[in-house]
């Protein structure tokens, strides 16, 4: 935005002011406050982010503001000023009136935020009809029209589709459309990027700036990501265990940051193209509390074994059939993974990077035989996967574990951690009760958490606590191999680090190897020794870390680094990816035949696909 332009938006009447709001919630019978003295305001056709990690009170300032916390667990004190009335003084009839026709907000699920029994259709027309006097047809050709504006193909023909049809980035542009539907002053957008990927991610900031240039609106945008704040924000205010530790210009906070955790966070962030000048994956720094940062960044010391491969890959393929009419005919294949090849050694980390739907998360079940592939080989210390029965499975399994994006749904919430870490170890029966406690208290001390903590129970944990004790299963059974399936793609900045310097440590320790799955690019290039990338179940690109991101080939590579946010508010980019360039369909004819990939070699180990 404009400097003159920006002075021009602070000396308007603010379109939202929240004066010392403080947030308690009611906890055995006593008022606990979450968010305390927050002071900011919200000019027209102005960006605000508000950042901290998990627990910081972003979130909650957001329902605050919407007053959309349970009455009676909750009690919100100070201002919260809009258009002239304090949205706290208002009676709940009013403040129904208030909620997606003068405030609307995005959450950052729209899965959740949308009724899987209803169209999209009529789900954002049901809120024309509620705000606005308008026919049901008027309501439909609106939508089609909102539809169109956030670039969904085709808004017509889809108004009668249901949620499940759509993509991630898709449903967010719906929810968009939602929020927009009324033209509201004020949008408030919590963590809408947060799950999608990189690309996705580009062309929800994009369309969302755009939107605002064209209805004026305001956007208060919450988030833990610093590069989307660079990116988007106009002003920041930096939170931290519910307090407003600096306000201030987005430059401002980058550039001349006071607080010790604002500069702690900002040097926790990965910066891609940050690894020129290292041969080695690099530990992160680790934000410690409010006093900035408790290490350096320093290389990993090199165990990569040069010998046999303990993971080789070769042709895999993994194909879907889909059926149709009263007879289930076969009328086409989901090629999910086609003629995916690569080797991993001990010691190593190689990472498979792409969009959501390009076959990477297929890949690594494939592998783990959590789902059966078509065709290929799978060899782990030189014994064919694919040839083994079920009881030689489970002990395969001892060598290669999993480890899920989200921790909270791969734990029993009615299992102790204890008895988490320990199932698989007394399952494989690799010891007896007593020493699987001993192995317990071993593997949570490993993983940088206390012994005394295996009687707690997963929802006592934070999210980064709950990764660390999925890899502290995962470690119970001495595996060589782990398929880390985006680990800490939903993970908050400083958390990512503490979890992904863990995973260093004990590869180094331990002499693993890492299947590192992700989308995150600056992530990917500070972990990595080597790198593939994969587009429509095909590896496109695959080298070394230095080779594939020093010298990128393929298009599609390219493509996926210019869409990586820069933490940096002096070097915006407009338009960094086309908006509405989704990725294909791997949907195929049933008689398709998929022709041999080709490669040439860049380098030593660098492949690119012709």
């Amino acid at each position: 935005m404009a400097t003159a332009h920006v002075e021009a938006v602070r000396s308007a009447q603010p379109v939202l002011s929240v004066e010392n709001l403080t947030t308690s919630f009611n906890v055995d019978g006593k008022w606990k406050p979450v968010v305390r003295d927050i002071s900011f305001t919200v000019a027209p056709g102005e960006t605000v982010a508000i950042v901290g990690e998990s627990g910081s009170g972003k979130s909650v300032t957001s329902l605050s503001i919407m007053r959309l916390l349970q009455e009676g667990t909750s009690r919100i004190e100070g201002k919260i000023m809009l258009g002239g009335r304090n949205l706290l003084a208002l009676p709940e009839r009013e403040m129904r009136q208030v909620r997606g026709n003068e405030v609307a907000m995005i959450f950052q699920e729209p899965m959740t935020s949308l009724n899987p029994l209803f169209t999209i259709g009529d789900q954002i027309s049901e809120a024309l009809l509620c705000h606005k006097a308008m026919s049901a047809a008027e309501a439909k050709a609106e939508t089609i029209r909102l539809l169109d504006k956030v670039r969904i193909p085709s808004a017509a023909s889809r108004f009668d589709e249901y949620p499940h049809r759509f993509s991630g980035g898709m449903r967010q542009r719906v929810m968009i459309a939602m929020a927009l539907a009324s033209k509201p002053k004020l949008l408030i957008a919590d963590e809408p990027t947060t799950a999608l990927d990189v690309t996705i991610q580009g062309q929800i900031l994009d369309l969302i700036k755009m939107l605002q240039d064209e209805e004026g609106t305001s956007v208060l945008f919450i988030t833990h990501d610093m590069g989307v704040v660079a990116e988007i924000a106009d002003r920041t205010v930096v939170m931290y265990r519910g307090e407003q530790v600096e306000t201030g210009a987005t430059a401002d906070i980058f550039h001349r940051g006071q607080h010790p955790y604002t500069r702690a966070l900002l040097s926790a962030v990965p910066v891609l193209g940050s690894m020129q000048n290292y041969q080695r994956p690099l530990r992160f720094p680790v934000v410690d509390n409010v006093t900035g940062l408790s290490d350096t960044p320093v290389e990993v010391v090199d165990t990569v074994s040069r010998e046999r491969p303990i993971l080789e890959v070769k042709n895999l393929t993994k194909r879907f059939a889909i059926h149709s009419g009263l007879l289930s005919r076969l009328v086409g294949r989901v090629h999910a993974v086609e003629n995916v090849s690569f080797d991993l050694h001990a010691g190593e980390t190689l990472s498979l990077v792409g969009e959501s739907g390009c076959g990477k998360s297929t890949t690594g079940r494939a592998i783990m035989r959590l789902i059966e592939p078509t065709s290929g080989s799978v060899t782990v210390e030189g014994r064919d996967v694919l040839a083994l029965d079920k009881r030689e499975m489970r002990e395969m399994r001892k060598s290669v574990q999993m480890i899920f994006q989200d921790p909270y749904a791969s734990l029993n919430p009615r299992m102790t951690v204890g008895q988490a870490i320990a199932e698989p170890y007394l399952e494989h029966k690799m010891g007896t009760t007593k020493q699987a406690k001993d192995v317990v208290a071993d593997m949570l001390r490993k993983v940088g958490l206390i012994p005394d903590m295996a009687g707690r129970y997963p929802h006592e944990f934070s999210g980064g606590q709950r990764q660390r004790i999925c890899i502290a299963r995962a470690l119970a059974l001495e595996p060589k191999v782990i398929v880390a399936d985006e680990s800490v793609s939903a993970l908050d900045v400083s958390v990512k680090a503490q979890v992904i310097n863990l995973m260093l440590d004990l590869q180094q320790s331990l002499n693993l190897a890492f299947l590192f799955i992700s989308h995150d690019m600056a992530v990917v290039e500070r972990v990595s020794h080597r790198v593939a990338v994969m587009y429509l179940g095909e590896i496109v690109e695959i080298g070394p870390r230095a080779s594939v991101f020093g010298n990128p080939q393929h298009d599609y590579t390219k493509k996926l680094m210019a869409a990586v946010p820069v933490p940096d508010p002096d070097r915006r980019r407009d338009k960094r990816v086309p908006i509405g360039d989704e990725l294909k369909s791997p949907i195929r004819a049933a008689d398709h035949v998929q022709p041999i990939r080709k490669y040439r070699t860049i380098s030593d180990g660098h492949l690119v696909a012709v």
